[in-house]
């Protein structure tokens, strides 16, 4: 029986929860998630627990956060002056903004504090210091995306 290795393309059923047992993401009622492994579409820790597995294996698994989103860094929580906002911005509380960077580059910010001088963004990704826990099944093992192009499930 084929099992997945470096190269290949992968449909994968998941979900995958926090320690607390709350479910921050799951394909479960869609599509299978597809990527290539080797490629770095998704966190090397899930990249690693796919590797070596048959279709219709099933297995859970623990990827720490230092092997998922990285640890939080809070230089990435900066507080800026309301001045600076545009006039008829009104940030909300958990509210997650686009921003884009001096070099044309999309970053995600979370609305962390508002108050009447300033609002703090805080620009870690939303799992970044959390350990990631997976349920999945492997549902297909193949030598090309089934989508064509790169494998992400986009047109490309």
């Amino acid at each position: 029986m084929k099992k997945a290795e470096k190269g290949d393309f992968v449909k994968v059923h998941y979900t995958g929860k926090l320690d607390d047992g709350q479910i921050f993401d799951s394909s479960e009622g869609g599509q299978p998630l597809e990527f290539q492994l080797g490629s770095g579409q998704v966190i090397p820790g899930f990249e690693e627990a796919i590797t070596g597995m048959a279709v219709n294996e099933k297995k859970s698994f623990r990827i720490p956060a230092e092997d998922a989103y990285g640890e939080r860094d809070e230089r990435l929580t900066q507080s800026f002056a309301r001045s600076e906002l545009p006039p008829n911005f009104e940030p909300q509380l958990g509210q997650v903004l686009s921003l884009t960077t001096h070099d044309n580059q999309t970053v995600y910010a979370t609305v962390t504090d508002v108050n009447d001088e300033a609002i703090t963004l805080d620009l870690n990704h939303f799992l970044a210091g959390k350990a990631l826990n997976f349920d999945v099944e492997l549902v297909e093992i193949s030598d090309q995306p089934s989508q064509g192009g790169c494998g992400c499930g986009c047109s490309c």
